[in-house]
């Protein structure tokens, strides 16, 4: 069984060093990977401790080979890109060496992990949607990670809502065989395999972490019933879904069924101002999506919120009136507009990509 890894609210994104043109960070929790994969591009330079061989001490010995000795050193790189996986434990960044102590100007990649810190520059100062999102890591991660369980009689799915998505983490079930039990012995198993859940669900959460159950049966109220009953004092709630698994979990964020527990969370807002977007396109309401909308809504002053891919924004070859995303949307602010980075690591976001990325929610209809 693979638990949550227990986070405390001491773990953030740390910012060691911020001028407009160098950041040094500590790498703390899954979701800085995923904003340093967005942060960290084309162009720009990431410094951080690498390994590599130095040819000069491979030789031989003794009559064998000798095989070059792996060095520790800092390591500057001119990124040429970046790959990440959502919900990976590492980043790689590929890229050329233009500091060392050895073999500058060949390739190397620095794979980064939670824990490790980096460098990154740039030769002129930082874009502001890098800053917002540099921040925006910054304070999401000092809210209290959540736990949310969808829960039917034969199975449990164990789910981490971090600040950019939905994680799935453990599945417990007692499902398969289809071997005819009588009412006894299933009652047994099924009290066998919840005290299984209960046990390694509260081993694998660290206390101070809020569980919300929800399913569309009792079973979430059974489980929330024998929880309190062995001492669990964390924040829970039970929550009523019209549809179990990782469907039943996309419904609580959607909906926002689980009230305060979520009503300051990042995600929740965003998936809350994404539903609001697809509420007016079914209603022919005052949004746009499409390019030549999205462009136009801007130019007549219309727009009051963007929500935008945080993929497409720094995607150099995606355009919008003949401009990069990034130039397009600097001139966002002078209208009273706001700008939102999405991620697409849950439905609402993947319904987005559907659409071309972005969405615009106006003041009026055009």
């Amino acid at each position: 069984m693979t638990g949550i890894k227990p986070v405390s609210l001491g773990e953030l994104m740390q910012v060691l060093k911020r001028e407009s043109m160098l950041w040094r960070l500590r790498i703390t929790t899954d979701d800085d990977l995923w904003s340093l994969a967005r942060l960290a591009r084309r162009g720009m330079s990431i410094g951080m401790l690498g390994e590599r061989r130095d040819q000069t001490t491979a030789g031989e010995e003794g009559g064998r080979a000798k095989a070059a000795e792996r060095k520790k050193m800092w390591i500057r790189l001119r990124i040429e890109n970046t790959e990440y996986q959502s919900f990976s434990d590492v980043a790689r960044v590929h890229g050329i060496i233009e500091e060392a102590k050895i073999d500058i100007g060949s390739h190397h990649t620095h794979i980064i992990s939670v824990g490790d810190e980096v460098e990154l520059s740039c030769q002129v100062p930082f874009l502001d949607t890098d800053e917002q999102l540099l921040q925006q890591a910054v304070d999401a991660a000092k809210q209290v990670q959540i736990a949310l369980a969808a829960v039917e009689n034969d199975e449990v799915i164990l789910f981490h809502i971090t600040p950019r998505g939905l994680r799935e983490s453990t599945t417990w079930t007692m499902r398969g065989g289809g071997k005819r039990i009588d009412i006894k012995q299933s009652t047994g198993v099924a009290k066998q395999f919840r005290e299984r859940v209960m046990r390694e669900l509260t081993d694998s959460l660290s206390d101070d972490t809020p569980l919300i159950l929800c399913g569309p049966g009792h079973a979430r109220d059974v489980l929330i019933t024998e929880l309190r009953n062995i001492g669990q004092t964390r924040l829970m709630s039970s929550v009523g879904t019209s549809m179990s698994g990782r469907a039943g979990a996309n419904e609580v964020l959607r909906e926002n069924l689980a009230g305060s527990i979520l009503e300051n969370y990042a995600i929740s807002k965003e998936i809350s101002i994404l539903e609001e977007a697809w509420r007016r396109v079914s209603t022919n309401g005052a949004v746009a999506y499409g390019n030549e909308e999205i462009d136009k809504a801007l130019n007549e002053g219309a727009i009051e919120t963007m929500l935008i891919s945080a993929d497409l924004l720094r995607d150099e070859e995606a355009t919008i009136g003949g401009k990069t995303w990034q130039a397009w949307s600097a001139s966002l602010a002078d209208y009273g507009g706001e700008l939102i980075q999405c991620s697409t690591d849950h439905d609402s976001g993947q319904q987005l990509m559907g659409i071309g990325g972005a969405v615009a929610l106006l003041r009026f209809k055009i």
